[in-house]
């Protein structure tokens, strides 16, 4: 898609297919942007204000064709709700919601004029050309007959700057929001190709493809290298599957100045049966996106790489299936870890912590400064929070909270839960230094917890991402099927420490 920053001081003078335009809660015409179209549309925003009072609350669609009485031949008016509550997380719905109506009314040239005046804020212009091209995403990979969508599709999207100065600095928010976009429709990617394509070496591919764009050392170690290593945990997971594993490692080096690194590290479980502990078949397929944390990551190396953050970043992936057979890790047995401690299996489908010790093992032998891990980890996750918010484990606020400003920046919800000592007895084994599931109760907590016996004193955050992986319908900028969920954090967290 084309994408462009022009100057135009009246709405009424754009030539486009569709002009979509933000109504507020209790707007008023006078006075307001809107005060040039309900002229030339003879009164027709104040009669749908009167009417339809509820048309300015957030995510309302209203839409109608201008018959030559504008430069544009369609308006798609779209609710934001209160003005004083909009963010930019509203922002990126709205023009989700408001592009996919002007793409259903096959407009190929569009013009995003969500509000006038605070519009020319970098931050409000990314959030509108996120949204916008989120909202056009879709995985029809697989189908052998295309919608009729790709007959007419949106192929210019237009944005209204108020003087050359805004179109430069406009320019670079319209640049880092194609970037992110296109990031986060690569993490969706990853998440919607069925396990079968999807696979430990796919994914180690994919890692080579961002590596070279990004400049990037790229080691992938396989499982005769893992063995070296003694990533036993991880060998353990992968013993059931004939695919073979794959350990990910992306080394970028945007500040040559300084020799400490921080670890991204992501889950990549590309299909989980469950193991011997046998997941329920109802809705198993969904398993093929346990590796969301993986995608996450590779995908937020892929836009920091082409943002070219001058931020020193060592991303790890560990990659496997978690399936039964007659070699696959049985409940009972014990294994031996990259960190040297020794762990009782006593759930085979509480896999995902045992590949991720192994992970942030690696990243503590490699001295790195700190260490944020996402996975989907666990349902306790998603009962707790649901699909709201991504939880939280940490050992140092400090970190914790640089994380939350990422979250909070980025626009995505997390929250951070409890650590108190006594959840650690729930993880203890009789027979080993820990279990690798310390059951029901306080699951999400115990879960990151097992991690974090692995990073020893190196500052560390876990991200469960279990319950905000993916969606199972569209809504705003969200397509049905993987979210891309912890690509904007990630690649906030990065300008952050780069600024640091």
């Amino acid at each position: 898609m084309h994408i462009y920053v022009e100057i135009k001081e009246q709405l009424g003078q754009v030539a486009c297919d569709s002009l979509l335009v933000g109504l507020y809660q209790n707007m008023k015409v006078s006075g307001s942007y809107l005060e040039e179209i309900d002229k030339a549309l003879a009164g027709y925003v104040t009669e749908l204000l009167s009417r339809q009072p509820k048309c300015g609350e957030f995510g309302e669609i209203h839409s109608l064709y201008t018959c030559g009485k504008l430069a544009a031949k369609h308006i798609i008016f779209i609710g934001l709700g209160n003005k004083e509550k909009l963010t930019a997380g509203k922002i990126r719905q709205a023009a989700g919601t408001a592009i996919r109506a002007a793409q259903k009314a096959n407009a190929r040239r569009v013009l995003a004029a969500l509000y006038r005046g605070e519009e020319t804020l970098p931050d409000a212009v990314q959030a509108m050309v996120e949204g916008s091209l989120l909202g056009l995403y879709s995985f029809d990979y697989y189908k052998t007959e295309k919608k009729a969508k790709a007959e007419v599709c949106v192929t210019e999207l237009g944005l209204l700057a108020e003087s050359q100065t805004d179109i430069a600095k406009l320019s670079l928010a319209v640049e880092k929001a194609q970037i992110i976009a296109e990031s986060i429709s690569l993490a969706r990617d990853l998440v919607n190709h069925p396990g079968q394509v999807m696979t430990p070496t796919k994914m180690a591919w994919h890692a080579s493809q961002i590596a070279k764009e990004g400049r990037m050392e790229l080691t992938v170690l396989d499982k005769g290298a893992m063995e070296k290593q003694g990533m036993h945990a991880l060998l353990a997971v992968a013993q059931g599957s004939v695919q073979p594993p794959a350990f990910i490692i992306l080394k970028y080096t945007g500040n040559k100045k300084s020799s400490s690194y921080v670890s991204f590290v992501g889950k990549g479980i590309t299909f989980d049966s469950g193991g011997i502990s046998l997941k329920p078949s109802e809705n198993m397929g969904d398993m093929k996106g346990d590796m969301a944390g993986g995608a996450a990551v590779l995908a937020a190396m892929y836009a920091i790489g082409r943002l070219g953050l001058p931020v020193n970043i060592l991303a790890l992936v560990p990659c496997t299936e978690n399936m039964p057979s007659g070699s696959a890790v049985k409940p009972g047995d014990v294994i031996s870890s990259l960190g040297g401690k020794t762990i009782e299996v006593v759930n085979t489908d509480a896999e995902g912590r045992l590949i991720l010790a192994d992970a942030v093992a690696y990243a503590v032998k490699q001295k790195v400064e700190k260490i944020i891990d996402l996975a989907t980890l666990t349902g306790a996750c998603v009962v707790a929070l649901g699909n709201v918010a991504s939880g939280l484990i940490t050992n140092q606020p400090e970190w914790c909270n640089q994380v939350k400003a990422a979250a909070a920046a980025a626009g995505e919800k997390v929250w951070e839960m409890p650590h108190f000592e006594e959840y650690e007895e729930q993880i203890k084994s009789d027979i080993a230094d820990l279990k690798n599931s310390g059951g029901r109760m306080a699951g999400m907590i115990t879960a990151g917890l097992f991690i974090g016996h692995f990073v020893e004193a190196i500052p560390w955050v876990h991200m469960d991402i279990a319950g905000t992986s993916d969606t199972t319908k569209a809504k705003g900028d969200q397509a049905k099927g993987g979210t891309g969920v912890g690509v904007r954090t990630l690649v906030e967290l990065a300008y952050s420490l780069a600024e640091a």
